[in-house]
């Protein structure tokens, strides 16, 4: 294999991988994003209620989904870093649509009929309650079409966001201070993702109140901001790895490349 081929080989390999990270917490993301969890609870400690808006009150309640959500814009950066909007854009796309098939193949699941032994072997829970496990499988599994509609719209609008903004802040930072463009790209993007889902799925096709959109909306988006900043030297842990892998030369030529794509 001559020098070039290796090279092409190793662009392909990194993109390849970080792709396959990308869509891996993506997805995982849409699937287990339906259960709302308490950090309270977690954190062993009485619920805040915060006043809030009205009479309602605030609390640590979020998806669970949005717990490696940060992990996903993480990767979303790098692949800005290296391969420019182009890629970012292209493996968002990939992603949407492997979700969509994902959600389809979930809904096939979830109306096919049960075998009567796997009811009856089933059929109670561990304290001796009746159970319906086909019930319980088609509520976690299946997704109403709002939370499609919304988890897949907030999700590429997100991104290109994030893109755009990642991009623009290479550029006017002079591609110095990686913090700076990885964490303001996410404070702008998750701005837009963290309530643009609860907004579509729970609010314009649920049963959700405005209000409790902007409650959850709003813990989840100080979460993912408050990860990005925590997560920040894991950035460049990744980009002294790739820079390694593919050599300082040629991955200073692809963030060239890259940023006046």
């Amino acid at each position: 294999m001559s020098k070039e081929q290796s090279v092409t080989a190793k662009n392909h390999n990194l993109f390849i991988i970080l792709s396959a990270l990308f869509i891996t917490n993506a997805l995982m993301a849409e699937f287990i994003g339906v259960k709302i969890l308490s950090l309270e609870k977690i954190l062993n400690i009485n619920p805040l209620n915060i006043p809030f808006i009205g009479d309602s009150l605030l609390n640590l309640d979020m998806s669970v989904g949005v717990i490696i959500w940060p992990i996903v814009f993480i990767i979303s950066d790098i692949i800005n870093e290296y391969y420019g909007r182009k890629g970012v854009r292209k493996i968002s796309v990939i992603a949407a649509l492997l979700i969509s098939y994902a959600f389809i193949i979930v809904v096939f699941s979830t109306q096919s009929p049960p075998a009567d032994f796997w009811l009856a072997n089933n059929s109670v829970d561990p304290d001796g309650n009746p159970f319906n496990i086909n019930f319980a499988y088609n509520s976690i599994f299946r997704q109403g079409m709002g939370i499609i509609v919304g988890s897949i719209t907030a999700f590429l609008v997100g991104q290109l966001v994030d893109a755009y903004t990642f991009h623009y802040l290479r550029i006017l930072t002079n591609h110095k201070w990686l913090w700076l463009r990885a964490t303001g790209s996410t404070v702008v993007s998750q701005l837009v993702d963290s309530f643009l889902i609860l907004f579509i799925a729970f609010y314009l096709l649920g049963n959700w109140t405005f209000i409790q959109v902007i409650s959850v909306g709003l813990i989840q988006y100080i979460y993912k901001i408050a990860i990005a900043i925590v997560l920040t030297p894991v950035i460049y842990w990744m980009h002294y790895i790739i820079d390694k892998y593919l050599g300082k030369e040629r991955a200073h030529e692809m963030i060239e490349v890259a940023t006046s794509a």
